[in-house]
């Protein structure tokens, strides 16, 4: 458990809060790219670590972030209008290119002082792995943007499922990082089988276990910590364990065990202290979904499952349209959708979790060296120190797997992906 004062710090992202300041020590995912795809299109409105911003792309193709309210008279300029190179604001036609600059100022008369010298705050962004990226802190801080783990090539093939979830980000990646939980939750999509490692076809993911208490052991690491799920495989269990191995980035992602056919990670992003960005990513392998495929595999599709802000159509009014008789008929959860299912959880728990009054066992070693970690990693920045993951010398995160398999018990799963005892183990590779 937490003390209160500690869950504060865990959880409070707006405002000067350390774990606001932490995250903006990092190159932030605010956007899909998919959002600002056309040139002059619909300014987008961007919401992130308690604040507000405006994302657009301009007549070139060039992409801005801007704060969302115009330095005249403090109107928003998500309304504004997007052309020849600028958002202009509506109120009195003052304009700004994605650089910040004020390129026109329809209500000053010719000669005006204020022509020329005014400048609205852009922020330097990078589009990668199907996110835009942004640097939202001081840019005295700002070190050079390096791909994520989940797509460390230009040309990795990513796609990406997108959920506004009325939750806190810890809560949310607890459940990332919790290895336990798929094995009743997602007991009716994620099915024992007879397989070599994890698989995955249009209908279900398949493991190599019918064991639900998985032993686990940490490590931390420069970027976070990684740490094995261990669990009696079906073939070979006197001599052999089935290993998942999960790795935390902090502050945003964590790399999931992947499956035969492709990889599997989460971003998730806070946009207040009770509401966040939950993305759910398959990516690279040999057989990578399309977006449309992954998003309709998880029964999160933008138009029939989500509307157009990205919420769910399923929430705790409509009971997370939970179908009782096909719960009676065998299915576990009565959700459809592995993230759905893991959404009327997180949603179920509040806003903000209680941590000091929940009551943590054996498999929740990972959760309680999130909490550790993050919470001390939130003192440091409160005390002026640096933000974890963000000084030098830093991890290349595209060298960072994540791996399943299953191996002999004398292994030690700390040395995967060093070069010893690979056979048998499927990595986090494109």
């Amino acid at each position: 458990m937490l003390l209160p004062e500690e869950n504060d710090l865990l959880c409070r992202v707006q405002d000067d809060a350390p774990m606001a300041r932490l995250m903006r020590r990092h190159w932030v995912p605010v956007c899909l790219v998919e959002e600002v795809a056309e040139a002059d299109g619909t300014p987008l409105l961007v919401e992130v670590i308690g604040r507000r911003y405006v994302a657009f792309r301009d007549s070139n193709g060039d992409l801005g972030l801007l704060d969302e309210l115009c330095p005249h008279r403090r109107a928003s300029l998500v309304y504004g209008r997007n052309e020849e190179c600028g958002l202009r604001c509506l109120y009195h036609g003052w304009k700004f290119d994605v650089k910040g600059n004020a390129v026109a100022m329809s209500s000053e008369p010719e000669g005006s002082p204020l022509h020329g010298k005014v400048k609205h705050k852009a922020y330097p962004l990078q589009e990668w792995g199907g996110f835009v990226w942004a640097w939202l802190g001081d840019e005295a801080e700002m070190y050079p943007f390096q791909p994520p783990a989940f797509a460390p090539h230009a040309d990795t093939k990513v796609s990406i499922l997108k959920v506004r979830i009325p939750a806190n980000w810890a809560q949310i990646t607890e459940g990332q990082i919790d290895s336990a939980h798929s094995s009743s939750l997602h007991s009716s999509d994620m099915v024992p089988a007879r397989v070599e490692g994890a698989a995955a076809d249009d209908k279900s993911w398949y493991r190599p276990s019918t064991d639900k208490s998985p032993r686990m052991q940490t490590q931390t690491t420069a970027y976070g910590f990684h740490y094995a799920a261990i669990r009696k495989p079906i073939r070979n269990a006197a001599t052999h364990n089935y290993l998942r191995v999960t790795e935390y980035i902090a502050p945003f992602t964590s790399l999931i065990p992947p499956n035969n056919s492709y990889n599997v990670a989460t971003v998730i992003v806070p946009i207040d202290d009770t509401t966040s960005h939950f993305h759910f990513i398959a990516w690279g392998g040999k057989d990578c979904p399309s977006i449309e495929e992954w998003r309709k595999f998880n029964h999160v599709q933008k138009g029939i499952d989500l509307d157009d802000r990205w919420v769910s159509r399923r929430n705790a009014a409509n009971n997370f349209l939970q179908d009782r008789q096909a719960m009676k008929l065998g299915n576990f959860t009565g959700v459809k959708g592995i993230p759905n299912q893991d959404i009327v959880m997180w949603v179920s728990m509040g806003a903000i979790v209680d941590r000091s009054k929940d009551i943590l066992g054996a498999s929740d070693l990972a959760i309680v060296e999130f909490r550790r970690l993050m919470v001390d990693a939130a003192k440091r920045v409160a005390e002026g120190g640096p933000a974890i993951g963000a000084d030098e010398p830093r991890a290349v995160h595209a060298q960072i797997a994540s791996r399943e398999g299953i191996y002999p018990k004398d292994v030690d799963w700390r040395l995967l992906g060093s070069g010893h005892s690979e056979e048998g183990m499927t990595s986090a590779a494109e």
